[in-house]
């Protein structure tokens, strides 16, 4: 008898093929499609373990349900317990999308749809779209679109959604099961979860039209990839095409805002604000402690909706008390959303500590001599003024308090001429909302050298601070650094005031000019890159506005340049906006969109192998046998 002997070797083991396939159906309870069935509990058994991911968002039920739904994952099951009473003779849909994957690779099953019907009958038609933010085309994520077949106005108001959908992180949606017939379809950012519109702080959207759901019988190409890059084949599918596939619902949230007193205080002795929760009208007021003869003890900041209240004491006899009493009226909204005068009496108080006391009356111990080598407080100054200075820009000031007096007599604006100084006459305003702010508006020569003063102790507050003398100089930029641009538009409706506003790269506007003859233009813009939008302003009022829906009145129409110019310096552009050439879905540019798509990447199954193999010979103690070490996202 021979023996043999021989070591082990002692390899890493591969782990085998990757699994880049998802989770594959083996069978429900009730089945697909089922008729006159009435589940209180849907199974569906997969070939694998899975994972249900974020059911919550992901997973929709149809009709929507009031009582949540329990939604697990036992195992290779997928497991919903309904706890809403059904409906007879309606067709249930829950639409998983993508949450369904496998526990391991966490491959998605795509679209994936479960249907039964409690009657004789299962409905099956749907329509599909987008859902985009109506001021800023913004996709929006996450908010329901509901329909109904009962036009009453008040429906939307009143009743919850016949059937549902939400939208994905592209704003799209499909509503399942629809049964033949005529619909209304609304979007709602649900906030309390009773799908209708109950709250007017709730984002909207409806449509003007009416919907009516068909099919038809339709081709498309599938492409069939060997990995992430390599096409296989190219079919040609036939497939069932549900129309309307194209509706845009545009989103917006009424101006109505909730209104009350959000909070006072008085975080210095001569200084009471009081914040509003929205915008308001101005409230009225007066003092109780101490008591006044006159408003002339106060003067007046404030925001451009009233919202944020600043009051400066200017009567010393007053900011000296620690405790001030006020009476004031100001709008507040009921339960039932109605506003209302309401009057309230409330107190600011200024509490010293025993430190603060202490350290008071160390202070007025300080012989004269030592007060005299304390360094002295100036009135803070900002302005906008730096070295080099935008042609296009005013002077702006902005003082630390509001200033006894000031006029045009207190700055001297010069520009050099040769080798001297010359005045140079400007128009000043005052900021009509906030005291502490001025604009100064010459004419600039482009390319000159200027020179701004304010000579010292002009300016004087009511609480004994003055300026300390204020000088800059600084060159306006010259001509040859800025483009002008002039843009043809083509498409604009007949009779409407149109203005175009031009965008960063965070989409933020820097410039509004008003469309004049179908032609738009901006003179002296900065070198650069920049986008564009266009509003209809149905209302002439120079700024977007928003929707109503009990007036039935849609938010103004906002269009996007679907691409970018570029500004050179010292150069007139001349361009061409047909505003209606790219569909309204797809005109702004992806650069300037905040709520960009999740893209699923394809998993290169080759790429993966290679990838283990590679960290398998690098490491002296081969693999773990860890599947997906080094594997890339799936499309």
């Amino acid at each position: 008898m021979v023996l043999l002997q021989a070591c082990a070797n002692m390899a890493a083991p591969t782990g085998g093929a990757y699994d880049v396939d998802p989770p594959k159906v083996r069978q429900a309870k009730p089945n697909f499609n089922s008729l006159g069935a009435s589940p209180s509990k849907i199974e569906i058994e997969f070939d694998e373990n899975i994972k249900i991911k974020s059911p919550a968002e992901k997973v929709i039920i149809t009709p929507p349900q009031q009582i949540l739904p329990i939604i697990r994952s036992v195992g290779k099951k997928a497991v919903v317990e309904l706890k809403d009473e059904l409906k007879p003779n309606t067709t249930y849909t829950i639409d998983f999308t993508d949450a369904i994957a496998d526990n391991n690779e966490e491959n998605p099953l795509e679209n994936f749809v479960f249907s039964f019907s409690t009657g004789d009958q299962l409905d099956t038609l749907s329509i599909s779209g987008k859902v985009l933010a109506a001021q800023d085309l913004e996709p929006v994520t996450g908010t329901y679109v509901g329909i109904h077949s009962n036009f009453d106005d008040t429906v939307f108001t009143r009743v919850p959604f016949e059937r549902i959908s939400r939208t994905d992180s592209r704003g799209n949606f499909t509503v399942r099961g629809m049964a033949p017939g005529k619909y209304k379809v609304f979007a709602l950012n649900d906030q309390n979860r009773d799908y209708k519109y109950d709250n007017p702080q709730e984002a909207i959207a409806f449509l003007d039209s009416i919907v009516i759901p068909s099919s038809m019988s339709a081709v498309r190409q599938d492409t069939v990839f060997v990995d992430s890059i390599t096409i296989d084949t190219i079919r040609t599918v036939q497939y069932t095409r549900f129309l309307p596939d194209d509706l845009v619902l545009r989103s917006f949230q009424s101006d109505f805002q909730r209104q009350y007193l959000q909070k006072h205080e008085r975080t210095e002795p001569h200084k009471l604000t009081l914040y509003f929760a929205a915008p308001t009208v101005m409230p009225d007021f007066s003092l109780l402690q101490p008591e006044v003869s006159n408003d002339n003890w106060y003067v007046t900041e404030r925001s451009a909706g009233n919202d944020t209240l600043l009051l400066w004491i200017t009567d010393s006899l007053i900011y000296q008390q620690d405790s001030i009493r006020m009476k004031i009226n100001y709008t507040r909204t009921d339960s039932l959303n109605k506003n209302y005068i309401d009057t309230d009496t409330i107190s600011f108080n200024i509490r010293k500590s025993a430190r603060d006391k202490r350290e008071q009356k160390n202070d007025e111990k300080k012989d004269g001599e030592e007060a005299e080598k304390e360094q002295i407080r100036f009135l803070g100054i900002t302005s906008n003024v730096q070295s080099t200075f935008e042609l296009f820009n005013p002077i702006r000031f902005e003082f630390e308090q509001p200033i006894v007096r000031f006029d045009s007599s207190f700055v001297r604006l010069e520009m050099a001429v040769d080798s001297l100084f010359e005045p140079v006459p400007f128009r000043m305003e005052r900021d009509t909302l906030n005291p502490r702010k001025l604009t100064i508006r010459p004419r600039w020569e482009p390319g000159g050298k200027y020179k701004l003063t304010v000579d010292s102790a002009l300016l004087i507050s009511p609480y004994g601070l003055w300026n300390n003398k204020y000088e800059q100089s600084f060159t306006v930029k010259p001509l040859d650094q800025y483009g002008n641009l002039e843009v043809n538009i083509v498409g604009l409706p007949e009779g409407k005031v149109v203005f175009v506003e031009l965008l960063d790269k965070s989409d933020k506007p820097f410039r509004k000019s008003f469309v004049k003859g179908n032609t738009v233009r901006f003179q002296d813009l900065q070198p650069g890159e920049i986008y564009a939008r266009l509003v209809i302003d149905e209302n002439r009022d120079g700024v977007w506005t928003t929707g109503n829906y009990e007036d039935k009145r849609q938010p103004e129409m906002v269009y996007y340049y679907p691409g970018k110019w570029m500004i050179r310096a010292y150069s007139d552009h001349m361009e061409e906006w047909q505003i209606n050439t790219v569909e309204v879905i797809r005109q702004k540019p992806l650069e300037i969109t905040k709520n960009k798509p999740e893209e699923k990447k394809r998993r290169d199954p080759n790429r993966d192998r290679n990838n283990q193999q590679q960290n398998q010979q690098s490491s002296p103690f081969g693999s773990s046998g860890s599947r997906g070490f080094g594997s890339t996202p799936r499309m």
